[in-house]
């Protein structure tokens, strides 16, 4: 028991254990001193100080309470049979301290505490109790007018049937009542408080409560009256007797948040007196605060409050929505939810800014309307109705605008039910009164208010429903072993994390009843609480499963923790599951017990990268002295983009940098959990950092789940806790499909298919198949059945009690642990797909798809609207992507495939027109539509639709894009139509035009996506040359310009020439198809570019190690160029044998060093020596141009690293006089000619130095504009989204041989698997393998203000930039390192400090 009370009073574990290890109990607990703490156990003064200051007070509230006791037992002697009875559960009281013979026990016992009785005219559904805290002793008849009480535990009667049950209530209520009667008094009889008749373990008075079903059973039971009396006197009775009241016991301890609602303040000016009463506030999840007095901030309530809590402070303007802004982007850039929103309505005193206070009707006059448009706001968009209460405080005399904060509340909650006004002076109230009576009745407005209770009682009496310990301060680990508290305002303030504290859930203590409703509702599908786990630890519910993966994340979780000198200060584990799996639970599992050890929190969704960031660095060093020795964060992200994740990588290396941390410190580890397909493969690719989680259970979980099973139905009904049930089944497909099958069979075989709550789940059922995540909120749930629940505290009943058998089985109910809103789903994924399949004979899904699209209540509905319409349209809209979790890539929505394969494309076209209406004529709507229409060859819709989508994004690349499309593929149709026809210029002419309006909207779709700085779409420059190859195809197709006269399609395209037979056909379109090669070339130029710079795969942290990403445009211009095949090369002009390069894949930078990797098809010596051959055989006076300059030079490179012996190669100093041919004004030179003029004039080892300084100064020009061109390239977008690409390393040789191309390096780790290959590539461990070391030259340099630098002559600094920042020293250290060559000029690899 001394155990239990010194954890109550928050202290640590460590002390707790070493008094028990020193028996310490009740009796010496008294006899302690604080000197003797201090020296025999170590602890600190301020523990010890704690606990002899709260054993005084309990030992002072012991005795005080044995006086009370005493005087009500002389007090009592010689009254009537009531107090007989008193004066009996008085003393049994005093019995039960006696039996234990305890003196431990009489200390604490009397910590239960005192409650106030409900009064007497007061609604149920407005007060609480608290369990095991203690009412007054029965009382008898005093002045007729205060009622009497009589208690009864009424334990034993809760459980008997529903006749005899009522026949005992009523017994007991009919006894009462005469009794009452006869003597002309009030009176109330109190069922589940303890009468102690018998030694029941409890004391009189005692709160335990009755367990109900159903409240009809207690409001017929008073039907007995008829029975019981003769009809004149029955009438009477009916008239005396009340109907029941239902007032809800809480736990002793527990987290009343977990229970209540939102709470939003209306009050006006406090009194200094009743500042220093306002825990009850500090207790409250309060929402929003309508604050009319100007001095608040400085000397009133938000004053005070803000010591405890963060508050926002704002106007009521600042709840005035810009436009193009959703809610939840509204909620978010308000904070609201995270913390106390703070709204000055009548101006505020201390503001720099233009908002003073002002009289009643100026404050008419110009505030009314922003009060109205605010209040409107919170009520109808933002919080549901029925999951706030708004309390009016009247400490000041009322004003207008207090009153007409009333009565804009009043109109839009639509009653009065969830208003309270609290009012100490009656003056106050009675003007508050009489306004309110302008809107409802006087009972309403009595029933809800209190009245002459000071700040002071109202505090006292609230508090007995609100935990104790709500305030008490959580705590962390720190680096040295022991603890730190977390403040309160600091955690709110960090509103982008949920931090998982060391004492977390210890404020709270839910009855046995709760918690197996908590255990049920996992169990049947719902998410994995901390509660959960908390209730397991503590033993209340049985231990939550660790899945074999649990061991495999947590393992990884420990070998993180294992210094070395390369761990990267971030480090990243990723878990990959089924969904249903149980990844979630495994990931918070790892959390939780890892928390002793760890700083953990979960990112909360919808915050910004930096605010994310910003909060975890926050995390790691709160309370700690040293930034360098802090305990390492694990940050659990819970189904979030890849693409996030990398963007808090990023910005938390950035932190770890700028802060200097030592090499070799942990500082995060970010747990990344998300939903798979296919988690084995995922896991297969990088099995070191990747956890797959499936719905095949291993021998040892098998077993693990079928003892569970067995204790599990033993408590719930299998129906009940289907989602374990499912799982234990092993998911296996033919197990669990039939297993499934057989459930929604059985459950929806007698449902009613009219009824709205079946439409409702199928509606739900709809959204989870297609949609991730989607959910439908119960206030949508609500509107849709129509119903108006007068009493929010039976909200959650009324709407449970509204579904059908059968819905409440299949239906989940969620509730946001941020906001409170609930929300339901279909408890399994696997569910509700089979429910559209059993419920598909009686309804298509296209048509189900169109009734939830059509139906207006759920649509207009205003609250949770952004988060509804986001579901809907994903549900048409979003497509499926391997990348993000799916099964496969899809090419329209997965509703919209099912529907054209299954059902028909006229269906699927028929809801894609619907959605488009629906939303406004949304611009993607049509663009989906042409997308759909000309996958079904239907090319003129497709056309039209295209056209609209436009017309109304007409700067948008991707719909441009959509556009040229619809033209290629019914290019590609009219072709394929005439392919068994011979082409003449006549019959290809329909064709020609659609290819030429194909080419014009790439042409359009490239040029919005140059100017677009926020993006990179290359699809435009590949429609471009496809469609022009697709085109010269056709073109040669005809007789004219057949393979035998090619030189006529040649002579055609390149010069003025027109042959007489299209000279008629084609005259509209000669000049676009002369100018064909032009364009092309630039697409292509584009395209190679893009290469040049960038990886295509971001999935690798490293270098890209499987195919290299050439492959994306090999040869491109091989269906152009290979019209000059045939020729003989002794009879080609020049253009001819630039068009031959193209062919053998000569034509761009990329094609080229492609050559070095995609060696299958041909041999790429003779390849590339067949290119060269092709070029002036002497190049210095042929003056070729700068970008075949760049071609030629480019193919020496690639031939020399593939033969150096080669005849056909250049001197590398021939090439160096070459390259002086580029433009003098390096500001026109190509990026390709500035990486070549980097590679030429990288000083050797042999240079004078003299020859050094005349290399350097061209290699630090060539690189100034390098830099240029690649910040040029790269727009706005961050350098992580698209990193740069390393052709060649520095190695030992000299000319040709000091470069080494990338594929050669890939070769060292072609023999291990891909999973090996990516972690070494991924750890830096590729950069420490001894072949590497041979094969490049590892250069020396030195960092300074964390920069690496290389020698150049005369001391000059030539600064390289670091691939990794985070591998560069924060001190000034001498380094090696290897070099990259990419187009933002050299990068270093491997930097390591010398030693």
């Amino acid at each position: 028991m001394v155990s239990i009370w010194l954890r109550s009073i928050g202290i640590k574990e460590t002390y707790i254990e070493k008094l028990h290890e020193e028996e310490v109990d009740g009796r010496i607990l008294r006899e302690l001193s604080e000197e003797y703490l201090k020296k025999e156990t170590g602890m600190k003064s301020g523990p010890a100080l704690l606990i002899i200051k709260k054993r005084d007070e309990l030992v002072i509230n012991s005795q005080k309470a044995q006086r009370q006791h005493d005087n009500l037992h002389k007090e009592s002697s010689g009254k009537n049979d009531l107090g007989a009875s008193a004066i009996k559960s008085i003393d049994t009281r005093a019995n039960v301290n006696e039996d234990n013979n305890k003196e431990e026990d009489s200390v604490l016992t009397v910590t239960k505490r005192d409650s106030k009785l409900r009064p007497f005219d007061m609604k149920g559904v407005d007060f609480t109790y608290v369990k095991n805290s203690v009412l007054l002793p029965e009382s008898g008849v005093s002045d007729f007018i205060s009622p009497c009480h009589e208690y009864k535990s009424f334990a034993t009667a809760a459980t008997l049937d529903r006749q005899r049950l009522q026949a005992k209530f009523a017994k007991e209520v009919l006894k009462f009542a005469t009794g009452c009667m006869n003597v002309r008094t009030n009176g109330t009889i109190h069922f589940g408080v303890m009468d102690s008749r018998g030694d029941t373990g409890y004391v009189h008075g005692e709160i335990i409560g009755v367990p109900i079903e159903e409240k009809d059973v207690y409001y017929d039971s008073l039907d007995y009256i008829e029975r019981s009396f003769s009809s004149s006197d029955s009438e009477l009775v009916r008239l005396c007797v009340g109907e029941p009241q239902f007032v809800k016991v809480v736990g002793s301890n527990s987290n009343v948040e977990h229970y209540e609602k939102w709470h939003i303040l209306v009050t006006n000016q406090f009194q200094e007196k009743d500042l220093r009463h306002i825990d009850f506030l500090l207790n409250m999840k309060i929402f929003c605060v309508f604050d009319f007095d100007p001095d608040s901030n400085v000397s009133g309530l938000c004053h005070e409050y803000n010591k405890h809590h963060v508050v926002n402070r704002h106007f009521m303007q600042n709840y005035k929505i810009p436009s193009g802004l959703s809610i939840r982007d509204f909620e978010s850039h308000l904070r609201l939810f995270d913390q106390t929103s703070w709204i000055f309505c009548n101006g505020r005193s201390d503001f720099k800014g233009n908002e003073p206070p002002c009289d009643e009707k100026t404050w008419v006059k110009t505030k009314r309307t922003l009060l109205k448009d605010c209040v409107s706001l919170i009520c109808k968009d933002i919080l549901p109705k029925g999951t706030f209460q708004v309390i009016f405080l009247l400490t000041s005399p009322v004003d207008i605008p207090f009153l007409n904060t009333f009565y804009e509340f009043f109109t839009d909650m639509e009653g009065h039910e969830d208003i309270i006004c609290l009012a100490e002076s009656e003056e106050n109230f009675n003007d508050w009164q009489r306004f309110a009576l302008g809107s409802c009745d006087m009972e309403t407005v009595n029933s809800s208010s209190v009245v002459g209770m000071t700040i002071s009682q109202v505090n006292a009496t609230l508090q007995q429903v609100q935990p104790t310990t709500t305030r008490a301060t959580k705590r962390l680990p720190i680096y040295a072993k022991g603890e730190c508290f977390l403040d309160t305002r600091e955690e709110e303030t960090r509103c982008s994390l949920e931090i998982l504290s060391l004492n977390h859930c210890e404020e709270t203590s839910p009855d046995v009843m709760e918690s197996e409703k908590i255990e049920q509702q996992f169990y049947h599908g719902g998410k994995v609480t901390w509660m959960n786990l908390w209730l397991a630890d503590k033993k209340i519910i049985g231990e939550v499963i660790q899945r074999d993966a649990y061991n495999e994340v947590n393992n990884m979780v420990k070998d993180c923790l294992c210094w070395s000198l390369d761990r990267a200060p971030i480090s990243c584990i990723n878990i990959y599951h089924h969904p249903g799996s149980g990844g979630s639970t495994v990931a918070r599992q790892v959390l939780w017990n890892n928390r002793r050890d760890l700083r953990c929190a979960v990112v909360k969704p919808s915050y910004s990268v930096l605010v994310v960031s910003e909060d975890a660095v926050w995390l790691r060093e709160h309370e700690e002295k040293d930034p360098q020795k802090c305990l390492p964060v694990l940050l659990l992200f819970e189904d979030c983009d890849q693409e996030y994740l990398e963007d808090v990588k990023n910005e938390l290396e950035v932190a770890v940098n700028t802060k200097k941390i030592a090499r070799g410190t942990l500082c995060f580890i970010l747990l990344s959990c998300r939903r798979s397909h296919n988690p084995e493969k995922m896991c297969k690719e990088s099995p070191q950092q990747n956890v797959s989680i499936t719905h095949k259970l291993s021998e040892t979980e098998k077993k693990q789940f079928s003892k569970k099973r067995q204790r599990l139905e033993k408590q719930f009904k299998p129906e009940f806790i289907l989602t374990f049930v499912l799982m234990s089944e092993e998911f296996e497909s033919h197990k669990i499909a039939e297993y499934v099958k057989k459930f929604v069979k059985h459950l929806l075989q007698d449902i009613d298919h009219k009824s709205v709550v079946t439409k409702l789940v199928l509606y739900v059922a709809l959204l989870n198949t297609y949609v991730q995540n989607s959910f439908i909120s119960q206030s949508h749930c609500e509107a849709l059945l129509a119903l108006s629940i007068c009493v929010d505290r039976f909200r959650r009943h009324a709407f449970e009690t509204s579904l059908s058998e059968q819905a409440k089985l299949v239906l989940i109910h969620l509730r946001d642990e941020n906001t409170y809103i609930n929300s339901v789903r279909i408890i399994h994924p696997l569910v509700a797909k089979e429910i559209l399949q059993f419920l598909g004979d009686k309804q298509q899904q296209s048509d189900l798809a169109l009734d939830l699209l059509n139906n207006d209540v759920l649509f207009e509905h205003r609250f949770g609207k952004d988060q509804y319409m986001k579901f809907l349209r994903d549900l048409f809209m979003t497509r499926h992507r391997i990348s993000k979790g799916d099964k496969f890539d899809s090419f329209f929505s997965p509703l919209i495939e099912h529907v054209r394969e299954k059902e028909c494309p006229d269906k699927a076209i028929e809801l894609l027109k619907a959605a488009y209406k629906r939303f406004n004529e949304d611009a993607f709507f049509a663009q989906q539509l042409a997308r759909l229409n000309y996958k079904h060859d239907r090319f003129e819709e497709a056309e039209k639709w295209a056209k609209t989508a436009v017309e109304k994004r007409p700067k948008n690349s991707y719909i441009l894009d959509t556009r040229g499309q619809v033209y290629r593929q019914w290019f590609a149709a009219k072709c394929k139509a005439m392919e068994q026809d011979e082409k003449t210029p006549e019959n290809t002419v329909d064709a020609l035009e659609t290819a030429l309006k194909a080419i014009e909207c790439f042409q359009e779709c490239k040029n919005a996506a140059v100017e677009d700085n926020d993006t990179m779409n290359n699809a435009g420059f590949f429609g471009v040359v496809e469609v022009g190859c697709a085109l010269l195809n056709l073109m040669r197709t005809l007789h004219l310009f057949s393979r035998r006269n090619s030189s006529e399609l040649i002579k055609y395209l390149l010069t003025d020439y027109i042959p007489v037979e299209i000279e008629e056909p084609w005259a509209h379109f000669h000049w676009k198809l002369k100018n064909l090669q032009k364009i092309m070339l630039e697409a292509l130029e584009w395209i190679s570019e893009d290469l040049s710079y960038f990886q295509t795969d971001l999935n690798t942290d490293e270098e890209k190690t499987s195919d290299t990403v050439e492959r994306t445009i090999k040869y491109p211009m091989h269906c152009g160029a290979s019209l000059f095949t045939d020729q003989n090369q002794g009879n080609l002009s020049p253009l001819m044998k630039r068009m031959l390069i193209y062919y053998h894949g000569g034509g761009n930078i990329t094609t080229i060093f492609s050559l070095l990797t995609n060696q299958k098809d041909s041999n790429p010596v003779s390849v590339l020596e067949h290119i060269i051959s092709l070029y002036p055989s002497n190049p210095m006076r042929a003056q070729m141009l700068p970008a075949d300059l760049v071609k030629y030079i480019a193919s020496h490179f690639a031939l020399s690293c593939l033969s150096t012996q080669s005849s056909k190669l250049a001197a590398f100093q021939d090439l160096q006089r070459l390259s002086h041919q580029f433009p003098k004004e390096k500001l026109r030179c190509l990026p390709s000619a500035l990486f070549l003029l980097v590679l030429l004039f990288w000083p050797e080892k042999h240079d004078t130095e003299v020859e050094k300084e005349h290399k350097y100064e061209t290699v630090l020009c060539a690189v100034e504009h390098l830099q240029r061109n690649y910040d040029k390239k790269l727009k706005d977008i961050p350098p992580r989204k698209k990193r740069i690409y390393t052709h060649f390393f520095l190695s030992n040789g000299t000319g040709f041989e000091k470069f080494v191309h990338k594929s050669k390096v890939e070769t060292i780790t072609k023999l291990l698997s891909v999973s090996e290959k990516r972690l070494k590539w991924f750890s830096g461990e590729v950069w420490k393998m001894p072949e590497i070391s041979k094969l490049l030259r590892c250069v020396t340099g030195w960092t300074e203000d964390e920069k690496v630098f290389l020698e150049g002559p005369k001391g000059m600094k030539f600064h390289i930039p670091a691939l990794k920042s985070s591998s560069v020293p924060h001190n000034n250290e001498n380094v090696t390192f290897y070099l990259g060559f990419t187009f933002k000029g050299p990068v270093a690899y491997n930097i390591t400090v010398q030693t």
